[in-house]
């Protein structure tokens, strides 16, 4: 694992909306540069930016039509590589976004895969081996091309499906993983990788990282065996580059597959969604960081752990406020729950997410149309409001020509009013993040103990090395006596809080909505 990962804080940027310089709508390489020493201020050290490689954009990028171009929308090759050299020059890391597991249907490689006569990229996508042949059960389009065949899709119906193989074959037009053609799609995506790393890049934000193989067995064995290959590479070549994939599944992505982290998202079987996006009744939100959910983090807990233990000493689980697929954490939460949310996300081991925006408390504008394959995604998409001026100051352009509207509430948050309200979400994230980077047991591999969450008490304690937390995010004081502190004499020192508690002789007092840190 890359040193440097131990004391990131990454800020994910949705260049589209973060940003535009040359008011022509759209965000820009030159809008980031010009933020990045917002960026640092705020305490991130570390960027993911989304797509910018060169796309019709029917999925915001992630249909890629030359991995080794930038989209000109926001600028050139150059640019790029400027950016890598600006965040450099402030000490900060940046991960660009990869999407290895299908292209555009505009890309190179399918045009010439699609040809009745046979080349070089004929194998490069999954083909049947006849027009009115399917896929075995996975979606496919056919009759768009002069080939004999069917073509698997990854997603969207723009987005053709990468060939690396099955992990059994059962027919004679699917590929098996050590075949010609699927070692060939490896080496295509470890030349994009090396492209990129060689002018700077610090690594990789890998989409559907687990989609590789296909008809993969539960574990994702043959998925797991390509990364193993492609991420040893890098190793090799830039072993300070590091890889965060989108798996939500860390004792695969982590353990087996070899990623130095994994996203832990709104997926089925790792409790993230039970913190602030617990929708699963509708009309009834069960979010632990509800006041009145009535929750407990046993549910969190009970799919975390057995996970947190399964990449420990190997990598690192990576949460979240929010991100580009996710509905803002403001659509659920109050501002103070929100700031309970963020307290406990910033001080749990692993190395963590801020989405653009979060940091002031950006909405989710509900009902917006569709744009770049986003659906009920667009919402969370919408342009960064950095003041009060026309646009909320992310574009000089004309507001019809912007890539989404800016969001229309009277009171939209901005940037400017956060800085200026030291009672702002804004600043307790920067507290929090100047307190991370000074404490080291806060930090990615800090150790992390359990020490109270019992089944129907809202009351979480945990402890990071010689650090003690305690949350509670309902609307009545907590207490209780921890017993691995075994009758501890003394009282601790608060040294970060929402809200107020206390902590003396291994009895914790916590006031209603409150995260309170202590130190012995």
């Amino acid at each position: 694992m890359p040193a440097w990962l131990r004391d990131a804080i990454f800020y994910e940027i949705y260049p589209q909306s973060f940003r535009d310089t040359n008011g022509d709508g759209i965000g820009d390489f030159a809008g980031i540069i010009e933020k990045l020493d917002y960026i640092r201020e705020l305490g991130a050290n570390a960027l993911w930016i989304n797509p910018c490689f060169d796309s019709p954009f029917k999925d915001a990028g992630y249909d890629v039509r030359d991995y080794k171009k930038a989209a000109p929308r926001y600028g050139t090759n150059d640019d790029l590589v400027k950016l890598f050299d600006e965040v450099h020059a402030r000490g900060m890391h940046v991960l660009l976004d990869l999407v290895p597991g299908h292209t555009s249907e505009e890309h190179h490689w399918f045009k010439e895969s699609g040809k009745a006569q046979m080349n070089e990229f004929s194998g490069r996508y999954v083909w049947s081996d006849f027009w009115l042949r399917g896929m075995a059960g996975h979606p496919y389009i056919a009759g768009e091309c002069e080939r004999n065949g069917a073509y698997m899709l990854n997603f969207f119906k723009c987005q053709p499906a990468l060939n690396y193989g099955f992990l059994n074959p059962t027919e004679s037009w699917m590929s098996a993983m050590d075949s010609p053609e699927a070692l060939a799609t490896r080496d295509a995506i470890w030349d994009v990788m090396d492209f990129w790393l060689g002018k700077g890049c610090d690594g990789f934000r890998v989409d559907m990282a687990p989609s590789l193989v296909k008809d993969d067995d539960e574990e994702k064995s043959g998925t797991c065996r390509v990364w193993q290959d492609l991420l040893g590479r890098v190793r090799k070549a830039y072993p300070e580059a590091a890889l965060v994939s989108e798996w939500s599944c860390p004792h695969q992505a982590v353990a087996c597959a070899g990623f130095d982290m994994d996203f832990y998202l709104d997926h089925p079987g790792n409790g993230y969604n039970s913190l602030m996006r617990d929708f699963e009744t509708p009309g009834d939100d069960r979010s632990y960081f509800r006041k009145d959910a009535g929750s407990d983090i046993s549910h969190f807990l009970g799919e975390y752990l057995p996970e947190l233990q399964a990449v420990k000493g190997k990598g690192y689980i990576s949460l979240l406020t929010c991100n580009h697929d996710t509905p803002r954490p403001e659509h659920g939460l109050s501002t103070l729950e929100r700031k309970l949310a963020y307290s406990f996300l910033f001080t749990m081991p692993g190395v963590p997410f801020l989405y653009y925006g979060d940091e002031v408390g950006m909405r989710y504008i509900e009902d917006l149309p569709t744009h770049e394959g986003g659906y009920t995604r667009t919402g969370s998409r919408t342009p960064m409001q950095w003041d009060e001026t026309a646009n909320h100051g992310f574009s000089a352009a004309d507001a019809a020509a912007l890539y989404l509207p800016t969001d229309p509430a009277p009171a939209a948050p901005t940037v400017k009013a956060a800085m200026a309200d030291p009672d702002s979400l804004y600043h307790t994230l920067k507290t929090l993040f100047a307190l991370r980077h000074e404490e080291s047991d806060l930090q990615a591999d800090g150790d992390f103990e359990v020490l109270y969450a019992e089944k129907g008490d809202p009351l979480f304690v945990y402890r990071r090395g010689a650090l003690l937390a305690a949350v509670n995010p309902s609307g009545t004081a907590k207490e209780a006596t921890l017993t691995a502190l075994g009758g501890e004499p003394g009282a601790w020192t608060k040294i970060y809080s929402v809200g107020d508690g206390s902590l003396t002789d291994g009895k914790v007092h916590a006031e209603p909505q409150s995260f309170v840190l202590f130190r012995k």
